[in-house]
């Protein structure tokens, strides 16, 4: 009789553990636990198989306790499971860099936890038949894979590595996009930036595989019958057998990739290439998951730190990160004597056109000026909103001239412009230049000051105008 092989599932929602080892139980001993506390003893009592953990506990969290477990030489080898909220991408990160070996997100799939399940269990029978360089090369490409964060760089890595430990005449990674194209992302004798559309019709088994979401093997591509559509093609190829392999962990996630392995062998897909295929396609989907994870992130910190800097309604900079960047553009300035003007300017009679047409009109007066001072300032130049009707550029690397005939262009483009729904209106500005050069004034605030003063010498003298200070 087998002994069945233990799961540890560990969360504090008893209906989530009922749910899990209602599924799981025929097949596997089940054992409890609620907290993060429990996961570590257990494990070191119990040496389960598997460990199923949810990230959200009382006590110690999933998180915690998976640093904790993957750094214990007794249960660091144990596969472990983390469950998040399928919303919470920083903690399935977090819980990738804590060691956790997979992810799975709630609301749950039961489908797909059990097939996640198997796949961890069958892993260690999955390595019986290979050669000691292909554990050696899975190694090697695991390490070097789980290290680069570009998933651009992962596929091309791979296909490389595959194209040359195997007999194998290609090994591409292909992907569909959002338009239904089938395109290959990389192969091993593709430049590195080229992509290739193919064309479906002639590739049969890719499209198998695709409709099918299952490997496809064609072990005699001249005599296989999937294959009598494009024989005449097949004839001149080099290679006699093919295997396509669905890469579709978390095909949410990082959409759908195919790797498609052609070979000269004349018996066809040996087991050890067929092993081979399906570890690297489950270490790619690994990898490109976290890839795409940290990317996405990235791009979510980054996208916030933006936001942080920029003016809600213009989209301009915003009044702290004006004096952040004047502050570092001063000191360059003085450390390079090079030239550093600003321009200030407000609107006139601004509070006439908020009590006249209210201050909803005003905002898209703010934020029109805002795109035209955008299509004016140059890629150097640092526009911002100085706050309510005021507006400031950075001017790096120019002398009072240039200064003096940007402020003029931004006046003019003002004057010209038509704003909706204030008709007869016409919108002027008056403005100030400053310019720092030959050591001029002693700091970056004294340069605020004379622009200050320039601006309000055109209110004084008439408005609708520019005054250097």
């Amino acid at each position: 009789m087998d002994i069945k092989k233990k799961i540890l599932i560990v969360d504090d929602e008893l209906f989530f553990r009922e749910v899990l080892k209602d599924i799981l139980q025929k097949d596997f001993a089940i054992i409890e636990g609620k907290d993060g506390e429990e996961a570590i003893s257990l494990s070191l009592k119990h040496a389960p198989d598997l460990i199923i953990m949810d990230v959200e506990m009382p006590r110690k969290n999933g998180i915690e306790a998976c640093r904790i477990l993957k750094a214990d030489p007794e249960t660091r080898k144990i596969p472990l499971i983390l469950f998040t909220a399928r919303t919470n991408k920083k903690d399935m990160v977090i819980g990738l860099k804590a060691g956790a070996d997979d992810y799975i997100t709630k609301p749950v799939c039961l489908p797909e936890i059990i097939a996640r399940v198997d796949a961890h269990l069958r892993a260690k029978d999955f390595y019986s038949d290979l050669e000691d360089k292909d554990l050696r090369f899975l190694l090697e490409i695991t390490e070097s894979i789980s290290a680069i964060r570009n998933p651009m760089a992962i596929l091309r890595l791979i296909v490389e590595k595959m194209a040359g430990i195997m007999d194998i005449a290609r090994c591409s990674i292909i992907s569909i996009n959002d338009k239904g194209e089938v395109i290959v992302k990389a192969s091993n004798d593709l430049n590195c930036q080229e992509e290739l559309v193919l064309d479906l019709r002639k590739y049969p088994e890719i499209q198998k595989s695709i409709e099918s979401k299952q490997t496809v093997v064609v072990n005699d591509i001249k005599n296989d019958p999937l294959m009598f559509s494009v024989r005449e093609q097949t004839e001149k190829l080099g290679y006699n057998s093919i295997i396509v392999i669905p890469v579709i962990k978390k095909e949410s996630v990082i959409g759908t990739f195919f790797l498609r392995t052609a070979s000269p062998i004349k018996n066809g897909i040996t087991e050890r290439i067929y092993k081979l295929c399906q570890l690297i396609a489950n270490i790619s989907a690994n990898a490109l998951e976290n890839a795409i994870l940290f990317e996405s992130v990235q791009s979510a910190q980054n996208y916030f730190e933006e936001m942080a800097i920029r003016d809600g309604l213009t989209g301009l900079y915003n009044h702290r990160h004006f004096y952040d960047r004047l502050e570092e553009e001063f000191s360059r300035a003085s450390r390079y004597a090079a030239p550093l003007s600003l321009v200030f300017f407000d609107i006139d009679d601004f509070k006439r056109i908020n009590d006249l047409y209210g201050h909803t009109q005003g905002d898209r007066v703010l934020k029109r000026i805002g795109k035209l001072v955008k299509s004016v300032a140059r890629e150097s130049d640092i526009p911002a909103r100085y706050g309510g009707d005021e507006f400031a550029i950075i001017l790096p690397n120019t002398a009072g001239d240039g200064a003096f005939d940007l402020a003029n262009r931004i006046q003019a483009v003002i004057l010209d412009c038509e704003f909706e729904n204030l008709p007869g209106e016409q919108i002027t500005v008056s403005s100030g230049v400053s310019t720092y050069e030959n050591k001029n004034v002693q700091s970056f605030n004294d340069l605020v000051h004379l622009v200050d003063d320039g601006m309000y010498k055109s209110k004084n003298q008439g408005k609708n105008m520019v005054s250097r200070a």
